[in-house]
């Protein structure tokens, strides 16, 4: 069983920055890939970044390649979503995946077999 909780969402104008974190629980974090995703309302879920066991591999969604950047902290059992620049547009709720089964595509929600419940992210103009 594989816990993950975020932190971080706000509410910040446009141009801004925010970090988000995600703290998952078990002894194996060190062992899968995990993924940022999101929502915006009235949109489906939409696949952000994702980073693979050891950091060396990191995916990222052309609308945040280059402002957005994921991380993680194998000894803290966090991964973190560094966002830069931000945008209307970037407005949704923030969710944290694992894909403790591993994947062959990141981008790829069916992959990720647990979730976070979300933070929200509000970016105004």
């Amino acid at each position: 069983q594989v816990q993950l909780v975020e932190s971080g969402g706000g509410s910040v104008q446009a141009g801004g920055s925010l970090r988000l974190s995600c703290a998952a629980s078990g002894r194996t974090f060190n062992t899968y890939p995990m993924g940022w995703f999101r929502q915006a309302p009235g949109k489906e879920r939409e696949f952000v970044a994702g980073i693979n066991w050891n950091g060396g591999i990191t995916v990222y969604a052309d609308s945040v390649k280059g402002r957005f950047t994921i991380s993680r902290d194998n000894a803290k059992n966090l991964v973190y979503l560094q966002m830069n620049s931000l945008k209307p547009e970037d407005t949704a709720v923030y969710s944290c995946a694992a894909a403790t089964g591993g994947l062959l595509d990141y981008r790829w929600s069916s992959y990720y077999n647990y979730w976070g419940q979300g933070t929200q992210v509000t970016v105004s103009s």
